[in-house]
């Protein structure tokens, strides 16, 4: 470069531009007067677009540029773009040390006030033996041995005889159909619906198991196959291995095509999030009518609810929580693909802004489901240790030690004050080997016929026509053009190793293309590379490289592989789990693997192969060839595959899964339990707040109160043991009442009392009043404007309304008296932001509240109780505010408002207190699993059981007294608490008042880690706006237009 003129001009052109060019005008920008401009190049280019991954294809193009000046110009361009993408990412490294610093002292300050608040000092009992617990808390003793014999399936078959599990499974996500998946369609059919599919298909031949629903979203698109759009599909069993016996009609695996999100649109996973609340109401019809139908079958004629709910990626789990919540069942959890993961490698990159990858992958909304998957989950399921080492500890709600520190105090029988932890279960997936025939021949001849005188698979001439010798041995490599996969590395190597190129061919499957120019820039970027490769050392005959195959080629693949007595080799730089080499294994091929991710584990199993530094070129190379060129070590490897692949098979995956579901203690909707059935008190628990052994936990979550006013009421929590069997014994008595009672209405022998309450269940619409007011006048007129619009349907009982707010029932009939207002214009009060469950008493002397117990006891789960208050007053405590030299609380403990199953707290400053998510965040990292609402505009702070909710309290209306959400009508303002975006969504339709709360956005959800654009679809039809300060007529208009009423 003969001069630095042309520094000067760039740096001019960055100081002198002004806004973003207009990418429609910019390829006319790059000329002026017909002449190629350098600086108009540098500013568009340089500054606005550095993705490394178009850096190779500009350098193409800068040598394919005639003019030397315009292709020098391009070329000191790339030096640019690199300098600045280097500068970006150290500027991203920097900011990523800072902030992992930080989180390493929120972790450690979160671990030490857990373990002060369970003990001062855990004793040498309660640290328990390093040998007998992993890093993630399993012990190592307790782990269930491996299948190694015919006999031993059989065994534990005839144990499992006579029990009959529904299991659901969901997997939102992708195109789900039993036969000719399209694997890598897109992005969101891949291994995981292969993974979910046959997992449904095995689990429903186990013996134990009576049905499996895997859940999944109906389409119904001309984009996709008309299969899709099918509600239901049956998946008959590949093989069952004489496991299989005749368990009766509605038995077997099915695929439920659930209705929910955009009509006849086929949308992907990122954009589904506002849908979820839909599905989980399609799937709450839907588990209830089939529980009901197998209970009739198999149950006596009592419901057979689900044994566990099993939610696959962020997506599904958020909705397996919310159904766990709702229903009262267990909850399981596989992440697949961990958001967290997928941010900081993104970042890395330097590509994109945090906010660029969370408006393109709506990451945070998708971290934040993870989150409460994990807060949800009895345990979760991982392919290896490295997903949970590396990747899940990176979560909130999971810490490998303090989780450690729980398990030892369980074994104990310790209290652990409210404090949970998910267990982690490693279970590598499964595959079916009945119908893999290893090959033990030579190879013949090309062109010869093949096995069984049949003739050779087509795939096997389209990769032998590259080789010049196709009797040499086969290295194969079967994986996408990706950066990630390393495969330059694997040709470099091959091709710069002589006694390699001489011994072996080299065949790589890397997907399928008709044209590179119509791939991915990234993906073609890394084939283009590849080709040079081959190009540079001379490889022709000695690498295939095919641009096409099917699904079904793939075992072949395999079977040519080892017929040539070659090996499998998957150089990723880090590999979640791997499935390809078991696969490879199970055709009686070696392997050489990444020594990072999910191999190390497949390879401590198998012991068939060599583990390598992805980075290191030569010990790729001298493996493949130790392997190739030493036949003992070779037919040694292939046969401790063959011997050892029984430990990924689909029968020892479900075995173990199985297990793993039968430890945690069943759960159930409470109210249509039989009280004198004790099993699920006999069951061994995990967590503390789930069992009988903490009295004093007992004697505060089984109060109950028919009258709400908790000031008259107060328990001290250290009552005598008489106080505490009285009411255990109040309790009991009143739920044999009320099984009775339910009894009686399932055969039609209804009573009076059951027909008159609550007055809820016989209503054909219900109007839910869950706006969000500062002040109880405004809140009054939104209220009395409501009754207003239906005063007719009021009259004649067709409509009834329900009250759902952040209040306590004392201030809701504080209020109900102010205002003038009858507590019997309301079925239902839903208070303390979902934290309790009121309905109407009939009678206008006593009580005018009657308090529903079983919802407490359907929310409970998890519940911190007295070890969660401490914990959130301490929290509170820190929050100062200064003003003159003098410090005062922010927040204080609100003990009149709070109750039993919610904790409240006054805000005096509502703009100086953390975002709600922080407060979150802190509790998670202490093992406190509760959902915070902050309320009144920033004004209140409720703490209430983490799957319990506004929402979720509708969706116990209708699992307990039959009220159909599609009549349910929800009106809101234009924002309101913290949990405004669980008001949208469902089944059921909501009205926006215009003009409502639209000041409390600014202080409640302006810290948001993700727009409520996000997670509100506010063009769905069931979600209409009414303008703003309408009257009772307009706002009926409004109803009428959502087809609720009539003209």
């Amino acid at each position: 470069m003969a001069g630095n003129d042309w520094i000067n001009s760039y740096l001019e052109a960055i100081l002198d531009v002004g806004p973003g060019i207009d990418e429609a005008k910019s390829s006319l920008l790059l000329r002026e007067r017909g002449r190629f401009s350098p600086t108009r190049y540098f500013v568009e280019e340089v500054i606005t677009g550095y993705d490394e991954s178009d850096l190779h294809r500009s350098w193409v193009r800068a040598q394919a540029t005639r003019s030397p000046q315009e292709r020098n110009t391009r070329l000191e361009n790339m030096c640019w773009r690199i300098w600045n993408l280097a500068r970006l990412k150290k500027q991203h490294e920097e900011k990523e040390m800072q902030r992992m610093a930080k989180r390493r002292m929120e972790l450690e300050r979160g671990r030490r006030e857990a373990v002060a608040d369970m003990s001062e000092d855990l004793s040498e009992g309660e640290k328990g033996d390093a040998s007998e617990i992993s890093t993630h808390g399993e012990s190592v003793r307790g782990r269930l041995p491996r299948i190694s014999s015919t006999d031993t399936m059989d065994s534990w078959a005839s144990q499992q005889r006579g029990k009959n599990m529904y299991i659901i499974l969901i997997s939102l996500h992708g195109l789900i159909r039993g036969e000719n998946m399209e694997l890598g369609r897109d992005s969101d059919t891949g291994g995981q619906v292969k993974y979910v599919v046959e997992l449904a298909r095995a689990l429903g031949s186990m013996p134990g198991v009576y049905r499996v629903d895997l859940l999944t979203r109906q389409i119904s698109s001309p984009e996709v196959d008309w299969s899709y759009g099918e509600p239901q599909e049956m998946l008959p069993p590949r093989n069952s291995e004489g496991l299989m016996e005749d368990k009766g009609e509605s038995s077997g695996a099915y695929i439920i095509r659930i209705p929910f999100g955009p009509r006849n649109k086929y949308v992907t996973k990122e954009l589904l999030w506002p849908y979820i609340p839909e599905f989980v109401d399609g799937a709450l019809s839907h588990i209830v009518q089939i529980s009901n139908v197998l209970g009739e079958q198999i149950g006596n004629g009592r419901p057979v609810w689900p044994a566990t709910i099993h939610g696959h990626y962020a997506d599904a789990g958020n909705a397996a929580a919310l159904l766990s919540g709702a229903l009262n069942i267990p909850m399981v959890l596989t992440g697949h693909s961990l958001g967290r993961d997928k941010l900081e490698q993104l970042l890395k990159q330097g590509r994109l802004s945090r906010d660029e990858i969370n408006s393109a992958y709506k990451i945070m909304r998708r971290i934040e489901g993870e989150e409460i998957s994990l807060d949800a989950s009895e345990f979760v399921i991982t392919s290896t240790r490295q997903e949970i080492e590396e990747q899940w500890r990176l979560y909130d709600g999971f810490d490998p030690i303090l989780e450690r520190k729980i398990r030892a105090r369980i074994r104990r029988n310790v209290s652990c004050y409210g404090r949970f932890m998910p267990r982690m279960a490693v279970i590598p997936p499964g595959m079916e080997f009945h119908h893999i025939a290893p090959y033990d021949g030579d190879m013949e001849p090309e062109g010869e016929a093949g096995e069984d005188g049949k003739a050779i698979p087509p795939i096997w001439s389209e990769i032998m026509r590259f080789f010049s010798n196709p009797r040499k041995p086969m290295i194969l490599a079967l994986a996408r053009p990706d950066p990630k996969k390393n495969l330059a590395t694997l040709v470099k190597a091959f091709g710069e190793c002589r006694p390699l190129r001489e011994l072996a061919n080299l065949t790589l499957i890397m997907g399928n293309r008709d044209t590179i120019d119509e791939m991915s820039g990234t993906n073609a970027s890394v084939l283009l590379s590849i080709l040079k490769l081959i190009d540079k050392h001379d490889l022709y005959g000695y690498v295939a490289y095919p641009k096409h195959h099917k699904q079904a080629d793939v075992p072949e693949i395999y079977r040519l592989a080892a017929k040539t007595k070659g090996v499998f080799i998957n150089p990723a730089f880090i590999e979640p789990f791997g499935l390809t080499l078991i696969e490879a294994a199970a055709y009686g091929l070696p392997m050489v693997a990444t020594k990072n991710g999910g191999p190390v584990d497949i390879h401590r199993a198998l012991d068939n192969g060599v583990l390598v530094d992805p980075h290191d070129q030569q010990s790729i190379a001298d493996a493949l060839l130790k392997l190739v060129a030493d036949r003992q070590l070779w037919t040694k490897c292939r046969s401790n595959g063959l011997k050892n692949i029984h430990l990924f098979s689909w029968p020892e995956h479900c075995r173990t899964y199985l297990s793993k579901i039968e430890s945690c203690k069943p759960r159930q909707p409470r109210w249509l339990r039989v009280v004198d059935d004790d099993d699920d008190y006999n069951s061994e628990s995990d967590s503390p707040s789930d069992s009988l052994r903490d009295i004093h936990d007992l004697s505060l979550n089984l109060k109950f109160s028919f009258d709400a006013d908790k000031g008259d009421n107060q328990e001290s929590g250290d009552g005598s043991e008489d106080q505490k069997s009285k009411l255990e014994n109040a309790l009991l008595s009143w739920s044999k009442g009320l099984t009775k009672s339910r009894s009686g209405n399932d055969r039609g022998e209804q009573n009076t009392n059951a027909t008159k309450f609550p007055a809820v269940r016989r209503r054909k619409y219900v109007f839910v009043i869950s706006v969000d007011s500062d002040t109880s006048t405004d809140l009054s007129k939104i209220v009395r404007t409501i009754l207003e619009a239906a005063t007719k349907e009021k009259s004649d009982g067709s409509v009834g309304f329900v009250l759902s707010t952040s209040m306590n029932i004392g201030e809701i009939r504080s209020f109900l008296v102010s205002e003038g207002l009858a507590h019997i214009d309301f079925d239902a009060f839903i208070c303390n932001s979902g934290g309790d469950l009121y309905y109407s008493a009939l009678q206008s002397e006593g009580n005018q509240f009657v308090g529903d117990l079983y919802y407490h006891s359907q929310i409970e789960f998890r519940w911190g109780g007295e070890g969660l208050r401490k914990t959130f007053v301490r929290w509170a405590g820190s929050i100062l505010y200064k003003d003159g030299g003098k410090e005062d609380h922010v927040i204080v403990e609100d003990e009149e408002a709070s109750a039993d199953y919610c904790y409240a707290f006054k805000v005096r400053r509502p703009g100086t207190i953390p975002p709600a998510r922080e407060v979150r965040k802190l509790m998670r990292m202490q093992a406190l699993r509760c959902h915070v609402v902050y309320c009144q505009n920033g004004r209140k702070i409720n703490v209430i059981p983490v799957l319990a909710s506004r929402s979720q309290a509708l969706r116990y209306l209708y699992l307990r007294w039959g009220m159909d959400l599609s009549k349910v009508v929800v009106f809101v303002g234009e924002s309101g608490d913290s949990d405004y975006e669980t008001l949208f969504g469902g089944i059921h339709k909501t009205v926006v008042l215009g003009g409502v709360c639209s000041t409390a956005s600014s202080l409640i959800h302006a810290n948001q880690s993700y727009p409520l654009t996000d997670v509100i679809d506010y063009a769905s039809p069931n979600i209409i706006k009414a303008s703003d300060g309408c009257n009772s007529s307009e706002l009926r208009a409004s109803l009428e237009k959502l087809g609720v009423l009539k003209g």
